[in-house]
């Protein structure tokens, strides 16, 4: 009777493992195929920098990529010293300046604060300190940022972000200075820096779509003749604007949920007329700083050097007093 039910018991185990692995591949599969047709917007930068610019964020030209995507020109600021020490930690502030009562569009339309983000890129062997080599002083000012090298081989370089623009105004990176005397590669002179600073979404995607943070404007002439408000695959309201052309053609422009509309039905547009207000309150900056990496024993000289002008020129003085009281010792005789 036992060897009887044997087999069946075997057949009942087998089929339970067998729902087991094809529920495991089928939930494998899905985060896999979720994360490619629908990249979460943790991921949207760097990533999409770091992805499509492997090698350097700066073209040839000068430019920062970052600026591809976010086309608003906004401002930002760099603090970094004049002169460094080999081997020594100091600070590189970045201000990224906005007005905290802003608020931008989110990917869903609704209103949402602005994020921050930066990119510095330090010359060839500065990168951020190890943890116990900085002050506590400067780690009560860096916070709980996390600094993310662009490349594993690229720790000159250095992305931070996204973070709450309203907390990170100013973000300051702890940077550990080379010393030429144990890398040959490094040598003492004057350095570039390369800094962009951006707050709020971008206007383009990287695949080259629209974001829903930019102004719609009309495919064709004519007249609207009908907006008809819907929803997309994720609930998302959107606009589908119809313009009738003088031919009679309809050409439908849809406007996804986070744009205002500024024209209604029976309104003539011409070809390129704005249907949306632009709602975009973020952009991008970047600058160029220098810093010098000081050799100590320069400094020495150079101290010796002011010393021994100074040393002179008290002993000119003196040796026109002496003369003086010669000349009038002379004529008094």
């Amino acid at each position: 009777m036992r060897n009887a039910c044997t087999p069946a018991r075997l057949t009942r185990t087998a089929k339970v493992m067998l729902n087991a692995l094809l529920i495991a591949i089928a939930t494998v599969t899905f985060f896999f195929t979720s994360d490619i047709a629908q990249p979460q917007t943790a991921a949207a930068y760097p990533f999409w920098a770091q992805a499509a610019y492997p090698e350097t964020p700066r073209e040839p030209t000068g430019r920062i990529v970052c600026a591809n995507c976010h086309l608003a020109a906004k401002p930002t600021e760099v603090e970094v010293p004049q002169s460094v020490l080999p081997d020594t930690v100091f600070k590189a502030i970045v201000k990224i300046p906005y007005d905290t009562s802003a608020q931008q569009v989110g990917a869903d339309g609704s209103k949402v604060g602005l994020n921050v983000g930066a990119v510095l890129m330090l010359p060839d062997g500065f990168k951020i300190a190890p943890e116990d080599r900085i002050p506590e002083e400067m780690k009560e000012e860096v916070g709980d940022v996390y600094f993310q090298p662009y490349g594993e081989d690229k720790d000159n370089i250095v992305i931070v972000g996204p973070l709450p623009g309203e907390q990170y105004q100013e973000i300051v990176f702890p940077i550990l200075s080379p010393n030429p005397a144990t890398d040959k590669n490094i040598h003492f002179g004057k350095y570039s820096v390369h800094v962009g600073g951006n707050r709020g979404r971008g206007q383009v995607y990287p695949t080259g779509e629209k974001s829903n943070n930019n102004i719609y404007n009309a495919s064709a002439a004519g007249t609207i003749s009908k907006i008809a408000k819907e929803e997309d695959e994720d609930g998302n309201v959107k606009y589908v604007i119809s313009i009738t052309t003088e031919a009679g053609e309809v050409v439908n422009d849809t406007v996804p949920a986070g744009p205002d509309l500024i024209v209604s039905e029976g309104q003539t547009v011409a070809s390129g007329d704005a249907l949306t207000n632009n709602p975009n309150v973020g952009g991008f900056g970047q600058l160029d700083a220098e810093i010098v990496l000081q050799d100590s024993s320069r400094v020495a000289w150079m101290v010796a050097f002011v010393c021994l002008v100074m040393l002179a020129q008290v002993m000119l003085v003196l040796k026109k007093k002496q003369i003086e009281k010669v000349q009038a010792a002379e004529m008094n005789f």
